[in-house]
């Protein structure tokens, strides 16, 4: 019974108090920085799921100083966290571009053909999550 008073209290106190921290099992504090919130792609498009099947695909990339990614675009969506760097991506039928820094969020457009530069001094580091109908690639180079 004390257990389960604990418990109660123990999540009276999470839901309670400030929602950046809470406390694990031992009573040591959990910090939750919130990193970002969209409903949005970067280019303004409402932010679809796939319709059946669905597959995440966790990957990171490293891309060199001044290196140009080919022009592509991605069927499906994509997340990118920058760990690292200075990437400049342009909407190549647009001709609008965003440029993100070391701790940005990116959610990638959607079907529309787009480049991305590194054009920082060091490596460009992300963190990518693509979410798929399984066995998909989300990736198509333009030809």
């Amino acid at each position: 019974m004390r257990k389960i008073l604990m418990s109660g209290l123990l999540l009276a106190a999470v839901f309670s108090a400030n929602p950046a921290w809470a406390l694990d099992s031992s009573g040591t504090p959990v910090i939750v920085t919130p990193l970002a919130s969209r409903t949005t792609t970067a280019s303004g498009q409402p932010i679809t799921l796939p319709r059946e099947n669905v597959q995440v695909l966790v990957s990171t990339y490293d891309i060199a100083p001044g290196a140009t990614l080919p022009v592509h675009r991605h069927p499906f969506p994509r997340y990118a966290y920058v760990e690292a760097g200075r990437l400049k991506v342009t909407n190549v039928e647009s001709g609008n571009s965003n440029t993100y820094k070391t701790g940005d969020f990116i959610v990638e457009m959607i079907g529309q053909w787009h480049q991305a530069t590194n054009i920082g001094d060091g490596p460009v580091k992300l963190l990518v999550i693509d979410q798929v109908e399984e066995g998909a690639k989300n990736t198509e180079l333009r030809q």
